[in-house]
């Protein structure tokens, strides 16, 4: 596979819909395969979705290395954008990574984001074997990946089977800078935490929930699945909780 060259599944997609858009982005060395279902459902409910490939994404190891934070947000404005072009009110839903960005734009896009659903978010990794690659020397070019971490028997998520060790920096960077930008997120926010997860610990959903600036903040608790919880037992749950969050704030 070449860097132009896109993993089966890692295509970005679009929803035509009403005016109600939901931009809903997938997580750090994965791909837009893991939020495909969720996009499917809140389509189902009327809404336009868009679902992005983050630069670097979906593709090798190598073509990952070579992108920054500030690509993968980038990637998101660029989303964002084309939202906007067809509709009027706007939400954000992301897993992992994901969700961190959800968070991060509902910060710095406070006047267009309504609403805010991160799915398993990090805003503090915590753990100390990435911190000892992320700016260490003598270091391989990647280390064994983080995907599929998944409680449901025979689910796979399309991710890169290993990471790539500069991108772990930049997913440092994004975390620190997102979690000191929870005040300013204030639309919304329904935090959804597995309680067993094995990439993010699930201190970060507390951590969200007491950190944002909103007036309205819901924690939902998830007991049937680990990380990529939007392949796991509770996908129906959450694209269910998902839906009427968005209704309860658009009406519709």
């Amino acid at each position: 596979m070449t860097d132009e060259t896109l993993m089966p599944g890692a295509e970005p997609f679009f929803f035509a819909g009403n005016d109600i858009g939901v931009l809903v982005c997938h997580g750090f060395t994965g791909t837009t395969q893991s939020m495909r279902y969720l996009g499917e459902q809140l389509h189902g409910a009327g809404y336009t979705v868009i679902g992005p490939r983050l630069k670097g994404h979906g593709q090798t190891p190598q073509a990952m290395a070579r992108t920054t934070a500030q690509d993968w947000i980038d990637s998101v404005d660029e989303a964002l954008a084309a939202l906007r072009k067809s509709c009027s009110t706007i939400f954000m839903t992301g897993l992992s990574m994901g969700g961190t960005l959800t968070l991060y734009t509902a910060a710095t896009h406070a006047g267009v984001i309504r609403g805010a659903i991160p799915i398993n978010a990090v805003v503090q990794i915590g753990n100390p074997d990435m911190a000892g690659v992320a700016f260490g020397h003598g270091l391989p070019d990647t280390v064994p990946g983080i995907g599929s971490d998944i409680k449901k028997p025979g689910i796979t998520e399309v991710a890169y089977r290993e990471v790539p060790v500069p991108a772990f920096r930049q997913v440092y960077a994004l975390a620190a800078v997102t979690h000191d930008l929870l005040p300013r997120v204030t639309c919304p926010t329904l935090v959804i935490q597995s309680r067993e997860d094995h990439v993010v610990q699930p201190s970060n959903g507390p951590r969200i929930a007491s950190g944002v600036g909103s007036k309205r903040v819901e924690l939902l608790w998830l007991d049937d699945s680990y990380h990529v919880a939007t392949l796991d037992n509770d996908k129906e749950l959450i694209a269910r909780e998902a839906i009427a969050f968005i209704r309860s704030i658009a009406g519709r």
